[in-house]
């Protein structure tokens, strides 16, 4: 999201969002085109916005259809406005951030999805959920090593549930 936030001061109760259609997979570069006319040029454009599930779209917060028409005159890879101006509630749920609990436990087998141990499998010895974070030690290693990773580098695989004498004992 590009920001232009030295027309934030003068922020209008009239503001609009509109869709900018661009060539798909150049959205990053139109953004910038556009950014720079409505710096340059003093266009009242507030907000660039390149959502990941959109491609070949770009939103754009300004005062009127007509700002939003200047600022993207010209531009390589800009296809043209939308007719209808979105409303926020239409888009407020592809903006908001929604962060799904990660059930990960000591003793779980995971597996690494991302980084240089990709694909190998791991005990987990240790979680961190406040930074996020598990240490585990790799299975197939010949000495264990504890590795720190990212709890959203790790998927569940087995479960190491409690033993019946273990729960017996606890009751």
């Amino acid at each position: 999201m590009v920001l232009l936030s030295r027309w934030y001061g003068a922020y209008s109760a009239k503001m609009a969002i509109f869709v900018l259609k661009t060539t798909a997979n150049r959205e990053d570069q139109v953004i910038d085109f556009v950014a720079s006319n409505a710096q340059k040029k003093g266009f009242d454009v507030y907000a660039l916005v390149r959502l990941h599930n959109m491609r070949g779209y770009i939103l754009v917060e300004a005062a009127a259809r007509e700002e939003v028409e200047l600022a993207s005159r010209g531009v390589p890879y800009a296809r043209g406005i939308l007719k209808h101006e979105l409303d926020f509630k239409e888009i407020e749920p592809t903006l908001e951030q929604v962060k799904a609990p990660i059930n990960i436990q000591k003793d779980d087998i995971i597996e690494l999805v991302s980084g240089p141990f990709k694909h190998e499998k791991a005990r987990v010895t240790r979680v961190d959920q406040q930074k996020e974070e598990a240490t585990v030690e790799l299975l197939e290693a010949a000495v264990p090593i504890p590795v720190t990773v990212k709890l959203d580098s790790v998927r569940v695989i087995r479960r190491e549930e409690k033993k019946e004498e273990d729960k017996s004992i606890e009751n």
